[in-house]
């Protein structure tokens, strides 16, 4: 394999992906489809940090489109306590058409260097997805690199977000609440 095809979160999570996937000899592009992500401006913010991050260190970086916020509620409202799979689904569905559509050897995402994501769904949902569209899907547990992520993005200055994204995480988040 040689070229990778990164969905990717926020600048945060890139910065330790990437040098990763750079490592082990990747050609890697970063691919933005977060639709999931709350309120627009929040959306925006990140996306702004992760091209400033990217344009810096020289990731090419593809950024889907639009602001595909109905797609997102049409997958999760009245599955709210199985959203993230609807989510991982969607948005790990849309990075292995660009890949597949691209030409890339593969696909991942920086979702795997977060505690806080289920891993074994993500593994689940991304094989799934990949044996639909036809390219691999590459997942590797980063969690230990989660830190120094942070540490990273600190130094760099990164926008540093508080919640997940969706609006449900910001509930969860600021208003103690689960869902």
């Amino acid at each position: 394999m040689k070229s990778l095809l990164l969905h990717t979160c926020c600048a945060p999570c890139a910065t330790c992906c990437v040098q990763h996937w750079r490592q082990q000899g990747l050609d890697v592009t970063a691919f933005w489809y977060n639709p999931n992500i709350h309120p627009f401006t929040e959306h925006e913010a990140r996306l702004q940090s992760l091209q400033s991050y990217a344009q810096a260190e020289g990731i090419p970086l593809i950024v889907s489109g639009g602001y595909d916020m109905v797609a997102y509620f049409r997958a999760v409202v009245g599955h709210e306590s199985e959203r993230c799979g609807h989510c991982f689904r969607l948005r790990l569905s849309m990075t292995a058409v660009i890949a597949r559509l691209r030409g890339f050897d593969g696909f991942s995402t920086t979702l795997l260097i977060s505690p806080y994501q289920d891993h074994e769904l993500l593994r689940q949902v991304g094989e799934e997805v990949a044996g639909r569209h036809g390219v691999g899907f590459i997942y590797e547990d980063m969690r230990s690199s989660f830190r120094e992520s942070q540490r990273l993005s600190r130094e760099l200055g990164l926008y540093r977000q508080k919640y997940c994204g969706c609006v449900y995480s910001e509930w969860e988040r600021f208003g103690k609440v689960k869902v």
